[in-house]
């Protein structure tokens, strides 16, 4: 009996324990930093969810439904952590010598809600249940600073993503894009307008978006809004801007590519999404030499001008999409984002959310894609 007793005042201070590092590295720690405890909880709430917003539905069905996702992930998870250390430390009175069961968990309810109704009779438990009283007290007070950061990150996001929607039309696209710009004279000044702009929105996104993984899964007001399709359809403009557009050639574009792409490949490391982290300029991408024709058929009839090589123009978009193309359609399917073009159109943005990849698969590809890149050194 005191071997069963002192098993269950060890799981218990575990569990406790587990459960701070949680709230830390959720809240506090300043990265993307794993917890497997937030994790399981956003997951299965999400398997819930995925229930009222089954791909057979009407999009805009899904979307009211995936809206209410992230909101109710963020506030049942401080009652998640509160459960998890009330059961904690009932394991621990009784472990302790506080009996039954039922009378330690009355205690630790009591503790961590300070309510004050059970009170032990040894004195030195007390000290447990002050403890515990105070990690109670730190949790909700943790909550109440961590949500207004979250909403103040997701206004600067959502600024980005309507000025955007402005200059490329809703659902945004590339083409609309150059086409306004064309009809007003100011394709020149693009990179002021937009490139230089959405390079700090990229920095923005790549820090709130990591050390909050939650936001990723807030959604725009709009429902044809994304944060995604916005990263996409900008990055998807530069490179056409540096591959087809016939224009003097603006070393801020390039900057912005790379910091869009490192952005989603941050974002993407977070959720263990596989990529090939040093692609080649002519692996395969999802959009198909048929589309970007079209593309080029749909600005060469408004009057965009374009280069004249246009094999050319596709093997330089191919090697610039090539960085971001896989976390791109990944990340759009993993927040099932609205119909966009080059986005989430793609055949693998059906698929069901899949958040738990196993991580020895994971490890095992990005040591296969390091070795990939030391044999070509």
């Amino acid at each position: 009996m005191l071997a069963v007793r002192v098993l269950a005042l060890v799981a218990g201070a575990v569990l406790v324990v587990e459960t701070l590092l949680s709230a830390v590295r959720t809240v506090v720690l300043p990265r993307a930093e794993y917890s497997w405890l937030t994790r399981t909880h956003f997951v299965m709430l999400r398997k819930g969810f995925d229930l009222f917003a089954r791909p057979s539905r009407p999009y805009a069905a899904r979307d009211r439904v995936l809206a209410m996702y992230a909101p109710i992930g963020l506030v049942t998870l401080p009652f998640v952590w509160v459960s998890l250390i009330t059961a904690g430390f009932a394991g621990v009175y009784w472990g302790c010598g506080i009996e039954p069961f039922s009378e330690a968990f009355v205690l630790s309810g009591s503790s961590v809600t300070t309510l004050g109704f059970a009170r032990p009779e040894d004195a030195w438990i007390d000290i447990f249940a002050f403890m515990q009283a105070g990690v109670g007290l730190g949790i909700v007070g943790l909550m109440i600073s961590y949500l207004p950061s979250i909403y103040n990150a997701f206004e600067r996001r959502e600024a980005g993503v309507s000025m955007l929607e402005v200059r490329a039309g809703l659902p945004p696209s590339s083409s609309e894009l150059f086409v306004r710009y064309s009809r007003i004279n100011r394709l020149d000044n693009l990179e002021d307008d937009v490139f230089e702009r959405f390079e700090d929105w990229f920095i923005d996104v790549e820090e709130s978006h990591t050390s909050q993984p939650a936001l990723v899964f807030f959604r725009s007001p709009h429902p044809d809004r994304s944060w995604i399709t916005a990263a996409g359809v900008v990055l998807d403009s530069a490179a056409l801007r540096i591959a087809l557009i016939d224009a003097p050639r603006d070393g801020r574009v390039d900057v912005t590519i790379r910091t869009g792409f490192v952005a989603l490949r941050r974002i993407a490391d977070y959720f263990e999404m596989p990529y090939d982290r040093d692609p080649n300029p002519g692996d395969a991408i999802s959009v198909t030499r048929r589309e970007f024709d079209e593309l080029v058929d749909e600005l060469r009839n408004a009057g965009v001008p374009l280069k004249p090589d246009l094999d050319r123009a596709w093997a330089d978009f191919n090697g610039w999409r090539v960085n971001y193309d896989a976390v791109l359609v990944g990340l759009s399917a993993l927040v099932i984002a609205p119909p966009t073009r080059w986005i989430s159109d793609r055949p693998t943005s059906g698929r069901r959310f899949q958040p738990t990849l196993m991580p020895h698969a994971v490890r095992r590809m990005r040591a296969l894609q390091r070795k990939k890149t030391d044999d070509r050194e």
